[in-house]
């Protein structure tokens, strides 16, 4: 593979614009490209060509300064994933707040029943003591009356 081969595509040099360029960075000599700004595309607004720059100079600003600007816009669009992450967040934080809700509501109802339950069973125990004893007396009476009918 030849050195020419390893070069990206979109790296390739117009050779008759690199030649004028360097032909007018020769201090005593003025290239046309020194006397009027370089445009290849809309720039960012915060920057300018200065008056005088040479074409490779303007087109390594430019270059770099989409750069910077292509990175800012990634920023920036991560800045609104952040956003949009925290939105989710904040709704998830709202759904666990109206779960915990719901788990109290629920545990509260659950100490309700088991207070009801522990008064059913107190109850009965009462009722099954009291019938005990009920019987208990009944039996002694019967007992007693048989006894002094003989």
């Amino acid at each position: 593979m030849t050195s020419i081969e390893k070069i990206p595509h979109n790296v390739l040099l117009d050779l008759d614009k690199l030649e004028a360029d360097v032909a007018g960075s020769v201090p005593g000599r003025v290239s046309p490209s020194m006397s009027a700004p370089v445009r290849s595309g809309p720039m960012p607004d915060y920057v300018e060509h200065q008056y005088g720059v040479s074409r490779v100079g303007a087109l390594s600003a430019e270059a770099v300064v989409r750069d910077y600007e292509a990175a800012a816009k990634e920023i920036e669009a991560m800045g609104a994933e952040l956003v949009g992450a925290a939105q989710r967040c904040e709704a998830m934080t709202e759904e666990v707040h109206d779960a915990i809700a719901y788990m109290r509501d629920t545990a509260a109802a659950y100490r309700e029943e088991a207070k009801q339950i522990f008064r059913r069973i107190e109850d009965c125990a009462v009722l099954t003591q009291a019938v005990r004893k009920t019987c208990e007396t009944i039996r002694h009476r019967i007992e007693h009356s048989d006894a002094e009918a003989r």
